[in-house]
């Protein structure tokens, strides 16, 4: 258990956390119709005027950034005195799904690219001097980099932790979401019999959690869980089995008649507001009040799961859960209680957030107000590496011996041919983008005969320091203004996690699934990172390790098999 100590809000309702309450619980939305240079059609979506832009930017800063330290700063105002920022005991976790991928636009150095360097040059700013930790997994990130932080602070790793989500939008993701048709040309309607389809948003989110119980009433995390639906990459499970195991994880042992409601992913797309409607049933929560946020700020992405968390602690303060704006008449099979006005909280202090996103990532988060806390020791437990395997464009090695390569043969050739040799039943393989044709091949040769399928008990965790940066470009080339005609299938490539979806459904993995971001490789923190996500109770053992793409002849997998030892 963790507990939230300060938090920021900086969207198009307001740049505090009390400021968007307000206007939230006054009914008041951000969603209108925009033109964005360089896209063909308009967007209906939650954006920064350009008086707001100019104010928020920092010198030096990329628009992302700007609006990231902005948003952290704040949050730490709130603490001011009670640690020091750039000691050892604070870490920076930021959770985003395209960070300043804008600049790929204006041909920007790579470094001013790369999510990893990003946060390195935000924590600057802001004084924090370990190494941050980018959550890149699509629409779960947010929550994600909550869950992430509770781990590291419960560990003992860190005492404090700065979780910031956010993304800003221009033509490169708003003409993705376009091309895989998701998007509604009006007012999006969570939940709705007559819902047609998403609007996005731009913001930030900050949280500054503590290990330590602080004085007055206070919010802790109380859980939090990861599950893959190991369905599609794109298309949620229909009987939401990820959204179901990781409510279930975070509810294990606790009432559901003690919550006082669900705020839901509920982004008014017709399959993932079916599926959660679903998952919420198998749950057992049809009697708890559900919402959702997004016809307020629209879908936040990486902001999206802080965004909401805070929103919703702060309506539960006073007793509230928000109403569902857009909502009318239930769309959904299965009977969930969502209201498109507000509803007294009768008193209870506990909710679940949850998310759900690309490459079948699932999270939850349980939450309680001023919760019995008990200072448990939290005792990690030992790992050991069973099988280890590395490929680069000139060699292979499983478990440090060479497999022998045609003469002659380099680079991205060879994956296609160890594909051709060692695997050759898998046609998605042709699909893949490079990355993610790196991670499959490797972990193909890694698991052999030990795929553990049909498991929720193993987890899938990669590290790396160029995010997808490779089919970002390929994908810039398919929205180019004189050959505009986007590719949804290169869209989806241009999130990291993708990969670990794609080895999920292979295996019929539905255990955790995350990507890391790190500015350059580094194994101490990776090591911190993989330990704790074995505090997951289900977790037994990992996939896990670097998986980096640079160019078609610039990329290594170094991936291995990490178990608990008994």
């Amino acid at each position: 258990m963790v507990f939230k100590i300060a938090d920021n809000i900086i969207s198009p309702l307001g740049r505090t956390s009390e400021q968007n309450y307000q206007a939230v619980k006054s009914g008041k939305s951000a969603l209108a119709p925009h033109s964005l240079p360089g896209l063909k059609e308009s967007v209906y979506a939650s954006l920064f005027s350009p008086e707001d832009r100019d104010s928020l930017k920092v010198e030096g800063m990329s628009r992302f950034e700007s609006l990231v330290y902005r948003s952290a700063s704040r949050a730490l105002e709130g603490v001011s005195g009670l640690f020091d920022v750039s000691g050892k005991d604070v870490v920076f976790v930021l959770g985003t799904t395209k960070g300043s991928i804008e600049l790929l636009d204006c041909n920007a150095e790579e470094e001013a690219l790369l999510p990893g360097k990003s946060a390195q040059r935000i924590c600057s700013r802001l004084g924090i001097t370990t190494t941050p930790i980018v959550v890149c997994n699509a629409c779960i990130s947010g929550l994600s980099s909550i869950i992430l932080a509770s781990r590291l602070l419960e560990s003992g790793a860190f005492k404090y932790a700065v979780v910031c989500g956010a993304d800003v939008l221009g033509r490169f993701i708003a003409s993705g979401f376009q091309a895989l048709k998701t998007l509604s040309d009006e007012a999006c309607r969570p939940f709705d019999i007559e819902r047609f389809g998403m609007n996005l948003g731009e913001a930030a989110a900050t949280v500054v959690l503590s290990a330590a119980e602080v004085e007055g009433k206070s919010w802790a995390i109380e859980a939090g869980a990861v599950r893959n639906d190991a369905h599609n990459p794109t298309a949620p499970s229909p009987k939401g089995d990820g959204a179901y195991l990781a409510i279930s994880q975070v509810l294990e042992g606790f009432p559901a008649q003690r919550l006082a409601l669900v705020n839901a992913h509920g982004t008014s797309s017709l399959f993932m507001d079916q599926m959660e409607s679903v998952a919420l049933e198998r749950a057992g929560l049809l009697d708890v009040p559900v919402n959702s946020l997004k016809g307020y700020f629209g879908h936040t992405l990486g902001a999206a799961g802080i965004l909401e968390t805070i929103i919703t602690m702060k309506a539960m303060e006073e007793n509230l859960v928000l109403g569902t704006k857009g909502f009318q008449e239930l769309g959904v099979s299965s009977p969930i209680s969502v209201s498109p006005k507000q509803v007294s909280a009768c008193g209870k202090n506990s909710f679940v957030k949850t998310v759900s996103g690309f490459g079948g990532a699932n999270a939850a988060i349980l939450a309680t107000c001023d919760p019995d806390y008990s200072d448990t020791a939290i005792i990690l437990p030992v790992l050991r590496k069973t099988r280890r395997v590395k490929i680069s464009p000139s060699e292979v090695l499983i478990d440090g011996r060479a497999v022998s390569l045609p003469e002659g043969l380099s680079g991205k050739e060879i994956l296609t041919f160890l594909y051709k040799e060692k695997v050759g039943n898998y046609p998605q393989f042709y699909k893949m983008d490079l990355l993610s044709r790196l991670g499959f091949v490797a972990s193909e040769l890694l698991l052999g005969d030990d795929r553990c399928a049909g498991t929720d008990s193993r987890a899938v965790i990669f590290f790396n320091s160029s995010s997808s940066l490779m089919t970002d470009r390929r994908y810039l080339e398919t929205i180019a203004e004189d050959n505009y005609f986007p590719s949804p299938s290169l869209f989806v490539y241009t999130l990291p996690n993708i990969i670990t979806g794609e080895i999920a459904i292979r295996n019929k993995y539905n255990g955790e699934t995350s990507f890391f971001i790190l500015p350059e490789r580094d194994e101490k923190a990776m090591e911190k990172v993989l330990s704790t996500a074995f505090l997951d109770k289900k977790t037994s053992s990992a996939i896990a390790g670097w998986l980096d793409c640079r160019g078609e002849n610039d990329f290594e997998a170094d991936i291995y098999i990490v178990e608990k030892e008994d």
